[in-house]
């Protein structure tokens, strides 16, 4: 599958007393570009969760901070599905800043749950279609 790209400024609230970027504010920006790829092929987390009965969740992270954002800094935040199971979907996801630098690399594990029971379910058919078909 392609890769997403999301455009982040970063502000002055999501930097700590030097400038830099507080390390937990990576992962918001890694949650907004995988939020916005689905959005992009017309997936709406909140439809789903009200239609369909199913909501996404991180199960696990593993992420690698290269060299720090700084504040003002205009990011590119990407997002590319490497792997899909039955009730989950592998994101391996980057963030980049305006020089073209690689400052953070991530893995996520996104588990589908049913948001009455918050118990594992199956990715329904119509979202495993639609991520084939992206390219």
């Amino acid at each position: 599958m392609t890769e997403f790209s999301w455009p982040v400024r970063v502000y002055y609230e999501d930097t700590d007393t030097s400038g830099v970027v507080y390390y937990a504010n990576y992962l918001r920006y890694l949650e907004r570009a995988r939020t916005e790829m689905l959005r992009a092929i017309g997936f709406e987390q909140d439809k789903l969760a009200r239609e369909n009965n199913i909501i996404f969740i991180v199960r696990k992270v593993i992420i690698d901070y290269l060299k720090p954002a700084k504040f003002n800094e205009a990011l590119t935040v990407n997002a590319k599905i490497a792997g899909l199971r039955k009730a989950s979907m592998l994101f391996e996801q980057t963030i980049f800043n305006n020089q073209n630098e690689l400052l953070c690399q991530a893995e996520i594990r996104i588990a589908c749950i049913s948001n009455k029971t918050m118990k594992p379910v199956s990715i329904p058919e119509f979202i495993i279609s639609e991520l084939a078909h992206v390219d």
